[in-house]
């Protein structure tokens, strides 16, 4: 739970303000401000966060308090707020803990000698890049916005898409220091009311400092998973069409502040594997691909462990499939060479990421023609195990899912290892193991991994 300031705004303007200077760093960080006017013959202060703030909005705030006679003050904070600040978004409060977060989150606060409340002013704005399509989850014919760092923002995508009275988008937060801002939206006539009240459970006894990797961080608090089970646990996607139609399938998404995604809650190894462009397209295009992604995806686990397997036992290939075999000399063991092409691989992405956009495509080039040609004519690898393996390098990006590729990965080098090790025994017990890491990995409503069911 976020720990919260205790007391109450009280009568004493003065009490106030010192109260406020000792708990805000004014004059130690320079964005934290206090700006002090009278308005009516009364003292008033401002506390506000630099860059937070529309200047122009508030410069004609303060401009109106100016005019204030003293004879025309209201009595109360309420009556003041309604006559003299021509602005929407305008809140009383009387918890300093309220007060704090509001100043800390960019909206102006305003104390007023004589009121025993706070006005909150919210004429913020956050510096933020603007909606545009996301770099990862591209679309061929839905809309092409996507999700950006500011809450608001998100929250505003997925209510213009889904104009119900049933969308409910309710906010809470994490972190004792970042109190960082959570929605978690769902449909209140189709969402699982179970799974809901879990999720709301979850956030609100979460005990955590911060929130400084986002939906990440919030996912591990939610869920302590098993440190051995690689499969994720939950879907993320950046494109709001994706999560609206899920939101109306009774799934429930939840969006962080500061972060471009949403958190899709329950989910499935189906859902991992499927894309939103598969909707797109007509019934027998959209189940193909489908299709394809999901034999693609097993292929890609099981392609060089099962010719590991063949190799030892070159007697159990049939004669049709001779020619898939070894022909050269095999001077590394054919495990040694897929567990080095496994990691070489991993290298060379890592590099990718790094390496600037300019050359990304001139250097991806000489390290896959020059390299990979030179190491087969040194005879470190054989051409064969080069092929399967960029077919696998290739083939692992099919499916739009990153945390999923990688928990492919592993259970291909458990596969891989297990197979060369104990022969057809091994190749069993690996196909065992995926299979009970698939099956006895739960999600967070409790369901199988592999069976996850809706109202």
């Amino acid at each position: 739970m976020v720990k919260k300031e205790k007391g109450k705004v009280g009568s004493s303007f003065q009490e106030n303000i010192e109260y406020m200077n000792q708990v805000l760093p004014v004059g130690e960080s320079f964005d934290v401000l206090r700006r002090d006017i009278i308005i009516g013959g009364r003292q008033a202060s401002f506390y506000f966060i630099n860059g937070f703030m529309k200047d122009e909005t508030m410069q004609k705030i303060m401009a109106s308090f100016l005019g204030v006679k003293d004879r025309e003050m209201p009595k109360d904070a309420t009556s003041f707020s309604q006559k003299y600040i021509s602005y929407d978004s305008v809140d009383i409060i009387s918890d300093f803990d309220q007060v704090i977060k509001n100043v800390l989150s960019g909206i102006t606060c305003l104390f007023i000698e004589g009121y025993e409340v706070c006005i909150a002013i919210d004429c913020r704005t956050y510096p933020a890049r603007s909606v545009e399509e996301p770099e990862k989850d591209k679309s061929l014919h839905g809309s092409r916005d996507g999700f950006v760092e500011t809450i608001v923002c998100n929250t505003a995508m997925i209510r213009r898409r889904i104009r119900d009275p049933h969308l409910i988008m309710e906010m809470v937060e994490a972190g004792n220091t970042t109190r960082t801002d959570i929605a978690i939206c769902y449909m209140s006539d189709r969402v699982d009311e179970e799974l809901l009240k879990n999720i709301e459970s979850r956030i609100n006894q979460l005990q955590i400092d911060d929130l400084r990797m986002n939906q990440q961080t919030l996912a591990e608090e939610m869920i302590k998973r098993k440190w051995f089970n690689p499969f994720p646990k939950f879907k993320f996607t950046e494109r709001p069409d994706t999560a609206v139609a899920c939101l109306l399938e009774g799934k429930v998404v939840i969006l962080v502040d500061n972060s471009p995604s949403a958190m899709i809650l329950p989910t499935s190894i189906l859902d991992m594997i499927e894309e939103a462009n598969d909707y797109y397209f007509p019934t027998v295009t959209g189940v193909y691909l489908k299709f394809t992604r999901v034999l693609i995806t097993i292929l890609t686990m099981f392609l060089t462990p099962t010719f590991m397997l063949f190799m030892q036992n070159p007697g159990w290939l049939p004669d049709i499939f001779s020619f898939v075999a070894v022909k050269d000399t095999i001077n590394i063991p054919l495990i040694f060479q897929f567990l080095i092409l496994e990691l070489s691989i991993d290298g060379l992405r890592l590099a990718a990421l790094n390496t600037p956009s300019m050359l990304s495509t001139p250097l991806s080039v000489i390290a896959g023609l020059v390299m990979g040609e030179f190491s087969v004519q040194s005879g470190w690898f054989n051409a064969e195990v080069m092929l399967y393996m960029a077919f696998v390098a290739v083939a692992n990006y099919t499916q739009p899912n990153f945390e999923l590729g990688y928990a492919l990965k592993f259970m291909r080098l458990l596969l891989l290892i297990l197979t060369a090790c104990l022969n057809l025994p091994g190749f069993i017990i690996g196909c065992i193991l995926i299979l009970c890491f698939l099956a006895f990995n739960k999600t967070l409503s409790g369901r199988n991994y592999l069976n996850v069911k809706l109202r």
